[in-house]
């Protein structure tokens, strides 16, 4: 019996969910034995010619991690579409927009402006910016669009499953192969990890207080962080309550608190603004009808970046999804 076709393909990220599959250590041989895999140009010489020349579907599952940038990617992942039975997306980035996604709150000019021109390290003095089209002693030379707007995956092809994390952690890893390779998959466009809160597994639960009343925002430098009580407790921002478990709390183990990169729970449908609601509800409250205006405001400035940390992983599935473009109709 022919062994199931596997395909993977990195899109904009930053490889971590590629190294987390060789993570898997001895059980990747496991996963080797049971399927074939068709597709992986990060780890094999695999060319896009090799897919074309699939037929449609004869891909058992796709593998796709990474938010989609440019013109070449989302080519590629339409490609895989078509010839994939199932596509997993694969990782925070091309489940949510991850790190990649924080480019839409600008567009692609300004983004070349600060990366060719300005930055200190570039040397530049003409000012060259990427061209579509170049024209050199050999033939013209062609680089795929990168594109104003980040995007998920499904927000740019049909997904059937989606593996969270950053990077999704082998155990989930090998229980997603598994579950496809016996045909016990859940139903489609289910997110493969625990339907509950983070802080529903977290270690530190249990040195929550009744009441929570952040009078002042820390940021992790600024204290020595208790390695027992909970964050929230000790003024620092937590997105535990406001994102999925499954991660196995390695952030929390390391003594540092949820950044969001599981993304929400079912029935959410705006992360960051889960936490942000979530974060008004505890700040002075026992205080509250006492606090001041300015209080109020020195509270909430205390709030370093609420863009990037909000919206971290999320921004591209938000009801944001980007700033707004004046003149592109964005």
């Amino acid at each position: 019996m022919a062994k199931p076709k596997v395909a993977f393909y990195w899109c904009a990220s930053c490889g971590g969910c590629e190294e987390t599959v060789v993570d898997l250590n001895e059980d990747i041989l496991k996963v080797a034995d049971a399927v074939d895999i068709v597709f992986w140009p990060v780890a094999l010489d695999f060319k896009r010619k090799d897919v074309e020349a699939l037929s449609d579907g004869e891909i058992a599952v796709s593998f796709i991690n990474g938010a989609v940038r440019t013109e070449e990617q989302e080519e590629m992942v339409k490609l895989l579409r078509e010839k994939s039975g199932l596509v997993v997306a694969f990782g925070s980035c091309a489940h949510l927009g991850g790190i990649p996604g924080l480019a839409n709150f600008w567009d692609r000019d300004a983004i070349f402006e600060r990366q060719y021109k300005e930055v200190p390290t570039m040397e530049n003095p003409e000012g060259v910016t990427p061209q579509l089209k170049t024209t050199v002693d050999v033939g013209e030379l062609t680089l795929p669009e990168f594109y104003d707007t980040v995007k998920t995956l499904d927000q740019t092809i049909e997904v059937d499953y989606y593996l969270p994390g950053c990077p999704p952690p082998p155990d989930l890893i090998l229980k997603a192969v598994t579950a496809i390779l016996k045909g016990e998959l859940p139903e489609k466009g289910a997110v493969l990890a625990p339907d509950k809160a983070l802080c529903d597994t977290c270690p530190r639960k249990d040195s929550k207080a009744e009441k929570l009343s952040i009078k002042e925002i820390k940021r992790p430098y600024e204290i020595k962080i208790d390695p027992e009580k909970c964050f929230l407790d000790q003024g620092l921002i937590c997105l535990g309550p406001a994102t999925r478990s499954g991660c196995g709390e390695t952030c929390i183990k390391a003594n540092m608190p949820c950044r969001g990169c599981f993304g929400p729970v079912d029935g959410v449908v705006d992360q960051g603004a889960k936490a942000l609601s979530m974060i008004a509800s505890v700040l002075g409250i026992e205080e509250e009808e006492r606090m001041t205006e300015e209080d109020v405001k020195r509270l909430i400035e205390g709030i370093i970046d609420p863009a990037g940390t909000f919206y971290r992983f999320s921004l591209p599935a938000s009801l944001l999804r980007r700033k707004r473009m004046e003149g592109k109709g964005g």
